[in-house]
C-alpha cells in the first residue's frame, strides 16, 4: 500500500511538472548555466572511507564476474596447454595506441608537481597537526572533524600548520619492475633491491615510456604460457641491453636534474616578464595547473583499463602490474592471519592518485567555513581547490561535488532553514 501511494503521487508530479515547466523546472535539483538545455548533473558526494579501519575495500569489479573469468582462464588453460599469448599488455608487447598517452600522462604529472610547487607560494595550504586534514585558504576552517591523538579533548578541532606539495597531490610509492611480465613479483628479501618510485610514474614507464634512470625489459615477441608458467624465447642480446641501461643510470640523474633546472628558470621567467602583470600571471599558471591535473587524470584512465594495479584490501599500498608483491609488512587489520602479506586486489584511480578532498570555499573574504553549516558546504580535491582560488575556471566534472547553487546561510538564520 505504501509503495503505491508513492508511485501514485510520483506520476501525478510528473503530470502537474508536463503541464507546468515553471514548476517543473523549480523542483529540479540541478540548475541549468551557460546556455539551454545544459544542466548540471545531480548532486554527488565524495567516496567516503571504510567506516571501520577492519572493513576492506569495495571490490571494483563484482566478485560474480572475478570468478567467472577465473573459469573461463582455466578452462582455455585445459583446452591448450602451451600456446601463445596475443593480447597485449599481457604478452610483454606494448600497447600501440597507449604509448602517447603514456608520455602525455608523464609530462602533465612533470607540469603539475611544478605548478604546484609555484601555486603554494602565493596561496596558502593549511594541514592539521594531529591528522591528515587540509584546507586551502589563510585561515582554517572551524568544522570540527579531527580524528587524530586526544581529538576528543579539543572537541575534534583542527590545529593548523603550513602544508606542503604532497598535503595537495598524494602519489602513493610502488617497486619499479625491471621485467613486469617475465618477474612480475618482489620477494620479501629484495625490498632493499629494487627502487621505489611513484605508481603514476610506474604506470607511464609499462605504457611507453623510456627513462635512463629506470631501466626496463623491451619485447619484440609475445611470450609463451605454458600450463599458467609464462616463458619467454626473447634471445641473450636484450639481457646486455638490460646491464647497459643500468650502467647509463648515473648519467640519466644528471641529465634530468639540468632539465628540472631549466624549467623552473623558464617559469620563473614567465612569471616575471608577464605582459598582464602579476595577477594575470598567477590566473594563466593556476589554469595551466589544472589543466595538468585533468589532462593526467584522463589519460591515466585510459591506461588504467589496460595496464593492471593492484592494492592491498586493507592498506593504502600499491603495486603496477599483473601481481602484487610478496613483502610481508602489512599491517592493517587481520594481518596476522595472512603473515603480513597484502590482500591483493584491484586498484581503483583514487588508490593510483591521492586526490584529498578539501571544503570548498567559495567567497575568501567570508568568515571560516562554520561546523554548523557543513552540510551546506561542497568538496573539491585540493588541486582543483588551489587551481580554483587562484582564478582557474572550475571544470564542468566538478561542479555536482563543490555544490555552487548552494548559498549556505549566516549563522544566525541557522535555526531558520528548514
Amino acid at each position: 500500500m505504501h509503495r503505491r501511494t508513492i508511485s501514485e503521487f510520483s506520476h501525478s508530479k510528473r503530470v502537474r511538472c508536463e503541464l507546468n515547466p515553471i514548476l517543473f523546472f523549480a523542483s529540479r535539483r540541478s540548475f541549468t548555466i551557460g546556455g539551454e538545455g545544459v544542466d548540471d548533473p545531480p548532486y554527488a558526494d565524495v567516496p567516503r572511507p571504510c567506516s571501520r579501519k577492519s572493513e576492506r575495500k569495495p571490490y571494483p569489479t563484482p566478485m560474480k564476474i572475478l570468478i567467472r573469468r577465473a573459469k573461463e582462464e582455466r578452462e582455455v588453460r585445459k583446452a591448450q596447454p602451451c600456446r601463445v599469448l596475443e593480447d597485449p599488455p599481457d604478452n610483454g608487447l606494448l600497447v600501440p595506441e597507449l604509448i602517447g598517452v603514456a608520455h602525455q600522462v608523464y609530462q602533465a604529472q612533470q607540469s603539475l608537481l611544478h605548478g604546484i610547487r609555484k601555486l603554494i607560494d602565493v596561496i596558502p595550504v593549511q594541514r592539521c597537526r594531529f591528522c591528515f586534514e587540509v584546507h586551502i585558504g589563510r585561515v582554517g576552517h572551524d568544522i570540527r572533524t579531527c580524528t587524530g591523538p586526544k581529538s576528543g579533548l579539543r572537541s575534534a578541532k583542527h590545529v593548523w600548520r603550513k602544508g606542503g606539495v604532497e598535503d595537495v597531490v598524494y602519489f602513493p610509492k610502488c617497486f619499479h619492475l625491471c621485467d613486469r611480465v617475465g618477474k612480475p613479483r618482489v620477494g620479501h628479501d629484495e625490498r632493499f633491491n629494487v627502487q621505489r618510485i611513484p605508481a603514476i610514474l610506474e604506470l607511464c614507464i609499462q605504457a611507453g615510456v623510456d627513462l635512463v634512470k629506470y631501466p626496463t625489459k623491451r619485447r619484440t615477441r609475445p611470450v609463451y604460457c605454458i600450463e599458467g608458467r609464462i616463458v619467454d624465447f626473447e634471445p641473450e642480446t636484450e639481457k646486455d641491453e638490460m646491464r647497459r641501461n643500468l650502467e647509463e643510470s648515473d648519467l640519466g640523474t644528471k641529465t634530468e636534474e639540468m632539465k628540472r633546472d631549466s624549467n623552473s628558470q623558464d617559469l620563473s621567467h614567465f612569471l616575471k616578464h608577464s605582459n598582464n602583470g602579476e595577477e594575470m600571471s598567477l590566473k594563466e599558471l593556476s589554469t595551466t595547473t589544472l589543466e595538468s591535473w585533468i589532462q593526467m587524470i584522463s589519460g591515466a584512465k585510459r591506461i588504467f583499463d589496460k595496464y593492471s594495479v593492484q592494492t592491498c584490501g586493507y592498506c593504502p599500498e600499491v603495486q603496477v602490474g599483473p601481481k602484487g608483491h610478496k613483502l610481508r609488512m602489512c599491517k592493517a587489520s587481520k594481518h596476522q592471519s595472512r603473515n603480513g602479506l597484502h590482500a591483493w586486489q584491484e586498484a581503483t584511480m583514487d588508490d593510483l592518485v591521492g586526490p584529498n578532498y578539501v571544503w570548498h570555499v567559495q567567497d575568501q573574504d567570508r568568515p571560516a567555513l562554520d561546523n554548523s553549516l557543513k552540510r551546506y558546504y561542497g568538496k573539491a580535491p585540493a588541486v582543483v581547490e588551489l587551481c580554483v582560488q587562484g582564478g582557474a575556471p572550475i571544470p564542468v566534472q566538478y561542479r555536482s561535488v563543490m555544490r555552487l547553487d548552494v548559498v549556505p546561510p549566516e549563522r544566525d538564520e541557522v535555526d531558520l532553514v528548514a
